[in-house]
């Protein structure tokens, strides 16, 4: 089975998905990809592409999301240079969208064919006979939302355009430089200019024509660095034709996503899981150029010595799956992307919660660099690093940065630090696009989550002052347990405490104040780090039970588990709040359906787990809300394997039942392992009836990191009928709490 050809680069490019389904390298810088009008860059329904971009963010939220650098094959010059007008219409028929290599016919008969290396996008156009080849590249003009705000563009030589864009950074972040230099392969036969060689925003671009008959192969490098660095990136192409590009890079691809095998019983089912774990496999994206430099935080040039700078860290979002994910079947990129956050509070002076390019935008709440870190760190990445790494954990835990650093870090520390609790106060001062005490409920319940999961890494290196107090930390969800709040005839929820300490009035349990892109219902459930305490407070197993009944509408998923999670869980990719129901679509709870599992009902993981597999499918629309830099892509790929990273620094896994009948997990020190499930068929809810780990049997609901790495097989037995699904609900069968 060849996994490039199980892959649609289509799945996501339809109601916010935000994918892109041009050509990459895995964890490529430079893309080659479609531009539409939809702020991501390309949306399946677009009538026209503008041109083809150079950079993306596969799944981002915000609508800064690259298209850098566009270029347009055309057989004339058109009467605009604005590319709102001069686009061209397209037709999705013969469109081809496989890991490194994208296809698509213009309406005026030009085939354009991409592939990339890593720090290039390749384009080739092919013109109808009788045609007089011209390429546009537009260097004023981006993604739709995407404010240019300088840029330039010179002639090199007769082949070779070079210049700068100065671009706006993800969701309300400063500008940034991105160098590039574009060759082509032969010689221009004339060449104009619009807009100027260079100056601040408006249209300004480059036109070139060719003579003769033939296709034309473009090669667009880009650089964080300088120009040097982007001329000396294409040595990345240099001197191989287009079709050895893309071979080389759908080989690359082959090889990634060789990484795991599955026995599906559909095509459908091959090329969902294989495409979700593409998305996995593009970022976070290389940093550095070919000669090792990058720019630091510092916005000073530093050289990568053996090892790769990687860039563009969605934080709230990856820590949740696609961190692990990553950690778990590529530990020397794990090794990598570690180096290359501690790297960013050596020379930013902090550690980053959205770094976008060199720069802090200060993106979503609470702390997320912490349980991401401590991840790395779990899962051996930060070997060598880990004092290092633990002095910048706990200064980023207990201190703020002053007011002089563009880093927001945990600004509602000082009042977390004395009051146990993130005050909520909307006139609280920003810097760039959120500030954790505008979302003061929220952003205490992801403290306590990080501070627990530090606790771990304190303890085990011998940090045990610390580690106490960070475990009395990881309880301070507790100070917003309100016993009163009712809502659909459930007592107590989380709710926002005020300066004083006293509560947010008036307050509902479905609203939005003090919760960041959720309510109350979402974030109840992210204590997952002191689930006895939980349970206790919503009266006890069977009460407990019922709320996830509830919030999941458990009795009518069992009867239609595609139509519930369709037509009653939250639908939209926006829709946060007024909300009481689960959110597949964003990422407070994406935990929740294991919940049942530590809450001594696997069964019901298994049920709803399968009932959101059915939001992914092969279609434009196939993936949940934003993919979010691969994150849901990732819970897809663990939850597919039965498995998922429920409690940030534990390096434990809770269990379901699989998707898959077999899968086969190739990790990079050639071990495998491997999870059976005798007689899966993901069109029913089925559930775990026994489990054996290595032929032993086993009860608990988890197994743990190093148990993965050792090469285990872990056995599931199904069953249909939930009445017979025992497995996992005696004593002993679920983890201990990290916080006592």
């Amino acid at each position: 089975m060849d996994p490039v050809e199980h892959v649609n680069t289509f799945i996501g490019t339809k109601d916010d998905g935000n994918t892109f389904p041009g050509a990459s390298m895995p964890f490529g810088l430079a893309h080659s990809s479609p531009i539409g009008s939809h702020y991501s860059g390309y949306q399946y329904d677009d009538p026209v592409i503008r041109g083809f971009g150079h950079f993306f963010l596969s799944g981002a939220g915000c609508g800064e999301q690259g298209g850098l650098v566009s270029v347009l094959p055309a057989t004339g010059l058109p009467g605009s240079y604005d590319h709102r007008r001069y686009g061209a219409a397209y037709a999705h028929e013969g469109e081809i969208g496989k890991p490194g290599h994208y296809r698509v016919v213009l309406r005026s008969g030009i085939t354009v064919d991409t592939t990339a290396t890593t720090r290039t996008g390749v384009e080739r156009f092919t013109f109808p006979a009788g045609t007089t080849p011209h390429v546009l590249v537009n260097v004023g003009q981006a993604n739709d939302r995407e404010p240019v705000f300088a840029s330039s563009v010179r002639v090199v030589d007769d082949r070779t355009l070079a210049g700068t864009v100065v671009a706006q950074a993800f969701c309300g972040g400063g500008p940034y430089t991105t160098w590039f230099t574009t060759t082509f392969d032969r010689p221009f036969a004339r060449t104009g200019n619009w807009g100027g060689a260079e100056g601040g925003e408006g249209l300004r671009g480059q036109w070139v024509r060719f003579d003769g008959d033939g296709p034309v192969t473009a090669v667009t490098a880009l650089s964080h660095v300088d120009a040097e660095g982007a001329t000396g990136n294409l040595a990345e192409a240099r001197g191989r034709s287009f079709d050895e590009l893309r071979a080389a890079a759908q080989d690359a691809w082959r090889r990634e996503l060789g990484c795991v095998e599955v026995d599906a019983l559909t095509a459908e089912d091959l090329t969902v899981f294989y495409t979700a774990l593409y998305h996995v496999l593009l970022q976070p994206l290389t940093g550095n150029d070919l000669d090792g430099r990058y720019r630091g935080f510092d916005d000073r040039v530093h050289h990568a010595d053996g090892w790769t700078y990687h860039e563009f860290y969605s934080l709230w979002d990856t820590y949740r799956s696609h961190n692990q994910l990553l950690a778990l079947l590529r530990p020397e990129r794990a090794r990598d992307v570690a180096r290359s956050v501690l790297a960013i509070e050596e020379q930013g002076g902090w550690l980053p919660r959205w770094a976008y390019a060199n720069q802090e935008t200060n993106t979503m709440t609470g702390d997320p660099v912490t349980p991401f870190l401590v991840d790395l760190w779990r899962f051996g990445a930060l070997e060598g690093l880990e004092e290092r790494a633990y002095r910048a954990l706990w200064r980023n835990a207990t201190e703020v940065p002053p007011a002089s650093s563009p880093f927001a870090g945990r600004a509602g520390n000082p009042g977390y630090l004395t009051s146990g609790f993130v005050a909520y106060d909307r006139d609280f001062p920003k810097k760039g696009q959120d500030a954790d005490p505008h979302h003061g409920a929220s952003a205490t319940l992801e403290y306590a989550l990080a501070d627990a999961s530090l606790s771990i890494m304190a303890a085990a290196l011998g940090h045990e002052e610390d580690a106490a107090a960070l475990r009395r930390r990881g309880l301070s969800h507790r100070s917003l347990w309100d016993p009163l709040i009712a809502d659909r005839g459930f007592t107590g929820f989380p709710r926002p405490r005020l300066r004083d300490g006293s509560w947010l009035a008036p307050f509902s349990a479905r609203g939005p104040d003090g919760f960041h892109e959720g309510t109350a219902w979402q974030y109840q459930w992210l204590a997952q780090q002191d689930v006895a305490w939980l349970v206790e407070r919503l009266g006890g197993r069977e009460a407990a039970l019922a709320r996830l009944d509830d919030f999941f509408a458990y009795a009518d998923l069992v009867a239609d588990p595609e139509g519930t999670a369709r037509g009653k869980w939250v639908v939209g990719p926006y829709d946060y709040y007024d909300e009481f129901r689960y959110n597949p679509n964003n990422e407070p709870d994406l935990h929740a359906p294991w919940m049942y599992a530590l809450v001594g009902a696997p069964w019901r993981t298994s049920a709803v787990v399968r009932a959101a597999q059915t939001l992914f499918v092969d279609a434009p629309n196939g993936v949940t809300g934003n993919d979010d830099l691969g994150t849901m892509s990732a819970w897809y790929v663990f939850s597919a394997l039965g498995l998922y990273p429920v409690v940030p620094g534990t390096g434990q896994f809770v269990l379901n039942a699989p998707r898959f009948g077999r899968a086969v997990v190739h990790l990079e020190d050639g071990r495998d392992f491997v999870v059976t499930a005798e007689g899966a068929d993901p069109s029913r809810l089925q559930y775990t009836r026994s489990l054996r780990v290595d032929g032993v049997a086993r009860e608990r609901v988890w197994v743990e990191l190093e148990e993965l790495r050792g090469g285990v097989v872990v056995e599931h037995e199904l069953t249909g009928d939930a009445g017979e699904a025992t497995w996992g609900t005696g004593p002993g069968a679920v983890p201990p709490s990290p916080v006592g």
